[in-house]
């Protein structure tokens, strides 16, 4: 054959080669781009299943609600054996509900408090043996309405709404526990114009009184889970009636009720809290009952 068709034949077999040469490499730019989607869409699936799990988990530990579990009143009532009434946690918007009514012959004993408040704690540590007994022996409920009045007497530290959250969140998550987390919180009970107790202390303050779910609670305290509760409940305390008795709102802490009847005796006089419950018991004093002394 001529050689100009010899030429051609390599060229056109040259050609070929190239273009078979093109084609592999094409092939294979595209199977590294499918192999990177393929693995792209597990990826995504993965971190998609991922993120489930976590908000699975996260919803399991999260309180049902706005307000804590067991709170259902903005209080939480302790009966005999120190065991809370169990209510389910306040919706986004929902008024509280009076808690349930004692049987009959069982007192009813509620009282609105702030952790600072000093005369919160006169009360408590004068009466709160004698209502202890009360407890124990089903002559008696307390219902404990923490509140924040007293932020401005904390340096800052918004001592007030902080010690009513911690107390949300062993309700929450450990509401057993709550009479002797309460009754440790006024028997550490810092003075007024103070920074207050830390955070870690109320932690402690937590574990010491025995609670369940303590990392639950740590977070909850870090993190004043229960915080815009804390502000709503208080709103609504001061500014609205008593469910139970004649009071148009708390003016003041303590306000102290016994079965819907305001006590305003002497705070540091045991006789005289004890004889106000007596009375409204209907039973009658081995004593003839004192006048009540008012106090500030």
């Amino acid at each position: 054959m001529p050689e100009d068709s010899r030429q051609n034949k390599n060229q056109r077999r040259e050609a070929a080669r190239e273009k078979a040469k093109q084609l592999r490499e094409q092939q294979r730019r595209k199977d590294i781009r499918n192999r990177a989607i393929l693995f792209s869409g597990l990826g995504v699936v993965v971190i998609a299943i991922v993120v489930c799990v976590v908000l699975i988990v996260a919803s399991s530990a999260k309180p049902a609600g706005p307000g804590p579990l067991n709170m259902a009143s903005d209080g939480i009532k302790i009966s005999q054996g120190n065991v809370a009434e169990t209510t389910p946690a306040l919706a986004d918007g929902q008024q509280p509900t009076p808690s349930a009514t004692n049987a009959a012959g069982v007192i009813d004993i509620r009282v609105y408090i702030d952790y600072l408040c000093p005369y919160c704690g006169q009360f408590e540590s004068t009466n709160l043996t004698q209502i202890g007994k009360w407890i124990d022996s089903g002559a008696a409920t307390y219902e404990i309405h923490p509140l924040a009045l007293l932020d401005r007497s904390s340096q800052g530290t918004r001592y007030s709404s902080r010690s009513a959250n911690a107390a949300a969140c062993v309700a929450n998550y450990s509401p057993n526990n709550f009479y002797d987390f309460s009754a440790l919180l006024f028997s550490n009970q810092p003075q007024e114009s103070t920074t207050g107790l830390d955070d870690a202390t109320l932690q402690d303050l937590a574990k010491q009184a025995g609670v369940g779910s303590v990392d639950q609670i740590n977070t909850c305290i870090t993190d004043e889970q229960f915080k815009g509760w804390v502000s709503d409940s208080t709103t609504r305390a001061t500014t609205e009636p008593l469910p139970g008795s004649t009071l148009a709102k708390v003016t003041g802490t303590p306000t102290v009720l016994v079965d819907g009847q305001q006590y305003q005796g002497s705070l540091t006089d045991a006789n005289a809290f004890a004889n106000f419950v007596l009375q409204v018991s209907g039973q009658t004093s081995s004593t003839s009952t004192p006048t009540p002394t008012p106090t500030p």
